[in-house]
């Protein structure tokens, strides 16, 4: 089984869909708009290597430059852009990505280093601060925006200047002696390096991810030190000197470096860093097929601590603003005023991203679950419905210093781009399929849409089509197509929050298996066409006891939902107050596309809301009799939307995901 960035184009998308739609507004809007903003702020021009004005400017997250990502802006928009161009023509983005190119292989250095800042800015401190400045991570995103340019346009000429460029790092990097013993601050080249290593077969690229990978947190990697330590040292930092993100010096759980990756029990850190960690974790052991169990047990055992004690409802991960993660475990405050609340839109690309590769080591609905949770919260909710505007924190509940608002672009602007690509690749997240045996295919169906799935299987093309208004309707219909001479095992996912489900005609087996029910081969010549209904029927669902939020929210299917001002303009607290009858009924209303480009389910609770009213006598306790829950307000419900949704038709930007509960 490949990577979705290869297999997506296996896929099309011939019928409206939640999912086709989102892609015609990136190809239509966002791509567009992307480039302009490259333009005019800089970052498109970087790679001629001159001045510019913002070179000079104060950090906004000190000892950070705030241009220090360009390199990885540009590196995205032209992988993403890349995708899209695979499924339509579009002149203006074609020649900014031959402009862009050309700018790259001019900025290379005679070495093969390429780097905006470091070129520009510092070229005398390349490589002196692995920890902190994101030379590392710049390069990963090259790569794979390399990787993508080649599949595009079946050249190497942006791979060229890359892969110069990855054999001086390999130079550089390594256990000899003469090698610096470190590795990235923010990862994300480790995965890099092993979706390169599939093109090239090279055996230096998946060594130094492998490296990269086992050599983090080493307590005594560089001379008997930790490598930080020993660059630190070489910097001349003071000892009690820390970047404005670490609570404490030498807080290196913050780059998932304070131990190594085995010995890790509990996820910490930057999230976003984390995920693109255990990513690369997953891949290396599908690479090396081989069984590495301590290395496959740290990874099963980060991702249950994160899912069961430190992840959203949402899928969001991510509650701590100061270093942009993991609190403590059961720590998942609602927003600013409760305690915190990050949500960052890369930390979910991030989630999805483990889930698709943990999903090629163990085919577990459990991993498909959340994948597709966050696939419709946690990262649909950071693009607005116009696709010019995006959020990079989530929180589940607004407050007055920070409101429910998109925003047109960002100084540390990953998450934009980083929505784009994903968008253009996401035919590969819906299905896996293998065929490396003659006549033989297994298709795994890890997310409904309406699409169609192309695969060579000999010297045929057998066709799985789906046709579903997923997430609005729980019915699926498939067609199997050319595989009357094929041995076809069909695995489709019956998601965990379906309390029931039917399939016509009845499969033969209706027992599940890890969350997957099987249409074996005999079936499928005699069944070639087949429907799945899953009742996508509203329900209350709370956040573990743990976590002391005494909260409900609404969810339908694999959404999430949320309160708006603009439908219950009575708010003024950011619906901090409203107490929600768990008993309430709930009735569904079809939106049409108008509003905001998308058709919609939204729901509303049939109750008359209640707010809580307390005393205002000062004291550090209050008698429960004191608590009033008042109602007869103006309303008689309460609406909702998908928080996937929100923000997209004004208001004053109150929003509220979890509603305290009625007692």
């Amino acid at each position: 089984m490949a990577y979705p960035q290869n297999i997506f184009t296996n896929t099309t998308l011939p019928s409206p869909s939640f999912i086709s739609r989102r892609r015609e507004v990136i190809y239509a809007n966002t791509l567009l708009y992307q480039l302009n903003v490259l333009k005019t702020t800089g970052r498109y021009d970087a790679f001629k290597l001159q001045w510019h004005q913002s070179y000079s400017d104060a950090p906004d997250v000190p000892p950070i430059p705030n241009h220090l990502f360009w390199d990885s802006d540009v590196a995205k928009w032209i992988e993403g852009a890349c995708y899209f161009l695979q499924w339509k023509e579009n002149p203006e983005i074609e020649a900014a990505i031959k402009e862009l190119v050309d700018m790259i292989r001019a900025a290379q250095q005679p070495d093969g280093y390429l780097n905006i800042h470091f070129t520009v800015v510092e070229p005398e401190k390349r490589f002196s601060n692995l920890r902190d400045l994101h030379e590392l991570y710049n390069a990963g995103h090259l790569i794979e925006g390399a990787l993508a340019h080649s599949h595009h346009y079946q050249n190497d000429f942006l791979m060229e200047p890359i892969l110069i460029y990855v054999d001086l790092l390999c130079r550089t990097f390594g256990p000899a002696p003469d090698q610096k013993h470190g590795y990235p601050g923010h990862p994300e080249i480790e995965l890099a390096l092993l979706r390169l290593y599939e093109k090239t077969k090279d055996p230096k690229h998946l060594a130094l991810a492998t490296y990269f990978i086992e050599e983090r947190g080493n307590p005594k990697g560089q001379d008997g030190q930790h490598y930080y330590d020993v660059e630190a040292e070489a910097r001349g930092d003071k000892e009690n000197e820390r970047p404005v993100y670490m609570p404490k010096p030498r807080s290196y759980w913050y780059q998932q470096a304070h131990e190594p990756i085995v010995d890790q029990q509990t996820i910490e850190g930057h999230s976003v860093r984390a995920m693109y960690l255990l990513t690369a974790c997953a891949d290396l052991l599908r690479v090396e097929n081989t069984k590495r169990e301590n290395l496959r047990t740290a990874v099963e055992r980060l991702w249950t601590n994160m899912v069961d004690k430190k992840m959203y409802l949402t899928g969001g991960i991510g509650a701590q603003k100061q270093w942009e993660g993991f609190g403590i475990d059961y720590f998942l405050p609602s927003s600013t005023d409760e305690g915190g609340c990050y949500a960052e839109t890369c930390a979910g690309i991030g989630v999805m991203m483990l889930a698709e590769r943990l999903l090629q080591l163990d085919l577990n609905g459990k991993y498909a679950d959340i994948m597709e949770l966050c696939f419709y919260n946690a990262v649909m909710t950071g693009m607005s419905a116009s696709g010019k505007q995006f959020t990079y924190v989530n929180q589940l509940a607004s407050t007055d210093t920070d409101l429910s608002k998109r925003a047109e672009w960002f100084t540390c602007a990953c998450c934009p781009p980083n929505v784009t690509r994903l968008l253009g690749y996401i035919g590969g997240y819906l299905w896996t399929f293998n065929n490396d045996e003659p006549d033989t295919l297994q298709v795994n169906v890890h997310m409904y849409s309406s699409a169609q799935l192309s695969i060579p299987v000999g010297n045929k093309v057998v066709e799985l089509e789906q046709k579903s208004n997923w997430p609005w309707e729980g019915r699926v219909e498939f067609a199997l197509r050319n595989a009357s001479e094929i041995k076809s095992t069909i695995k489709l996912r019956i998601p965990s929050w379906a309390d029931e489900w039917r399939f016509v005609p009845n499969a033969p087996d209706q027992k599940l298996e890890q969350g997957y029910l099987t249409l074996p081969p005999d079936w499928l010549k005699k069944n070639s066409s087949f429907v799945l209904e899953v009742p996508l029927k509203p329900r209350f669902v709370t956040p573990h006891p743990y976590t002391n939020q005494d909260i409900l929210a609404l969810a339908r299917g694999p959404l999430i939902y949320c309160l708006e001002d603009i439908d219950n303009p009575w708010v003024t607290d950011h619906f901090k107050s409203l107490v929600l009858d768990p008993t309430s009924t709930i009735e569904e209303t079809n939106v049409s596309a108008e509003e905001m480009g998308e058709p919609y389910v939204a729901l509303a609770v049939n109750t008359i809301p209640s707010i809580l009213e307390v005393g205002t006598e000062l004291s550090p306790h209050i008698e429960l009799s004191a608590i009033k829950q008042e109602t007869g307000m103006t309303s008689d419900k309460l609406h909702f939307i998908p928080y996937a949704l929100r923000d997209n038709r004004g208001g004053k930007g109150h929003m509220r995901v979890g509603i305290r509960k009625k007692r």
